[in-house]
C-alpha cells in the first residue's frame, strides 16, 4: 500500500485543549470454517464483537467517553477521521477538545495527503486503534474518497476486529446501507453507504425540518428501506446489527425505528438512557 500512505496528526493536541469545542457539520458473511479440523487457522478463532456507536448529531465528550468504555481498554487509542469535513482543522481541534477530559490517547487521520511525508498505510494506523470516530460533513464526498483510497476496506476490517466505530451525521450515515443526506445541491436526497449496518438511517431528525417528512415519504413509498432515525444528542449502540443500548446527552432527545406496512409508516420511539 505504498501509494496509500497517510499522516497521523498529533501536533494540534496542545492547542486544542485551550479551545472550546466547535460545532460539527453534518453483508458480511462469516468466513467458512477450516476444511481440515486438525489445522488451526484464523477462521477457527472466535470472531470479535463488532461495535458501532452512532448519534444523530453532537458526538462530543460524553459519546466519545462511552465509546472509550466500549473498547474495554484503560487508556484507549481513539482516532478521528475527518474526511467528510475535508480534513477541517476546526473539526480536528474540536475533537481534541472533546477528548481533553477523557483518559484516551487521541489521534487525527487526514485523508487529503501526499506520499512524500506519509510513512504508514491506512491499515497500519487504523488497525492499531481501539476506536475510530468519523466526522460530520459531506457523506457523498466521504464515500467517494474512502472508496478511491481503499479506506472503506480497512474500516470493514477494523469493524471485524472489534475496533469500536462511530460518529454523528456523516459519521453515522456512513455505516448503513443508505440514508438521507444534504450532500447534494438544492435538496435532501438519498446516499448509498458501506452497509455494515443493515437498512437506512436519518440523522438530525429533530434539528432539520426536512428530515422527518422525507424519511417517512421514502420509506412509505418503498424507495428506502426501514431504519433508524436519531435526534441530535441521541444515539444507538449496535453489536453486529443488534441494538444493544439507546443513549442521549440531552433530555428530550430520542431515537426511532421507522418502517411501513402496506404504505402506512410507523415510527416507534426508542427511549434512551442518559449518558
Amino acid at each position: 500500500m505504498n501509494r496509500r500512505d497517510f499522516v497521523t496528526t498529533t501536533s494540534l493536541a496542545a492547542a486544542a485543549v485551550a479551545l472550546p469545542a466547535a460545532a460539527h457539520a453534518d453483508t458480511m458473511t462469516t468466513p467458512p470454517a477450516a476444511t481440515n479440523p486438525m489445522t488451526t487457522t484464523t477462521t477457527d478463532l472466535p470472531r470479535a464483537t463488532r461495535k458501532i456507536l452512532i448519534a444523530g448529531g453532537g458526538f462530543r465528550t460524553k459519546f466519545i467517553g462511552y465509546m472509550a468504555q466500549l473498547t474495554g481498554k484503560t487508556r484507549p487509542r481513539v482516532c478521528f477521521l475527518p474526511t467528510a469535513s475535508a480534513d477541517s482543522t476546526e473539526a480536528s481541534l474540536a475533537f481534541y477538545a472533546s477528548c481533553a477530559p477523557l483518559n484516551v490517547v487521541p489521534f487525527v487521520q487526514n485523508s487529503f495527503i501526499e506520499s512524500l511525508s506519509q510513512t504508514q498505510g491506512w491499515d497500519e494506523v487504523l488497525l492499531s486503534m481501539d476506536a475510530i470516530v468519523v466526522s460530520g460533513g459531506n457523506t457523498l464526498n466521504q464515500q467517494a474518497i474512502w472508496k478511491a483510497q481503499g479506506i472503506d476496506v480497512v474500516l470493514r476490517e477494523a469493524w471485524n476486529r472489534g475496533i469500536v466505530l462511530g460518529g454523528a451525521s456523516a459519521g453515522s450515515l456512513c455505516w448503513f446501507e443508505e440514508g438521507t443526506t444534504d450532500s447534494r445541491p438544492k435538496a435532501l436526497s438519498i446516499v448509498k453507504c458501506m452497509g455494515f449496518l443493515k437498512g437506512s438511517h436519518s440523522p438530525h431528525y429533530d434539528a432539520e425540518a426536512g428530515r422527518r417528512p422525507l424519511y417517512h415519504k421514502l420509506i412509505g413509498r418503498g424507495e428506502m428501506q426501514p431504519g433508524y432515525a436519531c435526534d441530535n444528542d441521541a444515539g444507538i449502540y449496535f453489536e453486529d446489527n443488534d441494538v444493544k443500548r439507546v443513549v442521549a446527552t440531552r433530555a428530550g432527545a430520542k431515537c426511532y425505528y421507522v418502517s411501513q406496512t402496506a404504505g402506512n409508516v410507523t415510527e416507534r420511539v426508542l427511549e434512551p438512557e442518559m449518558l
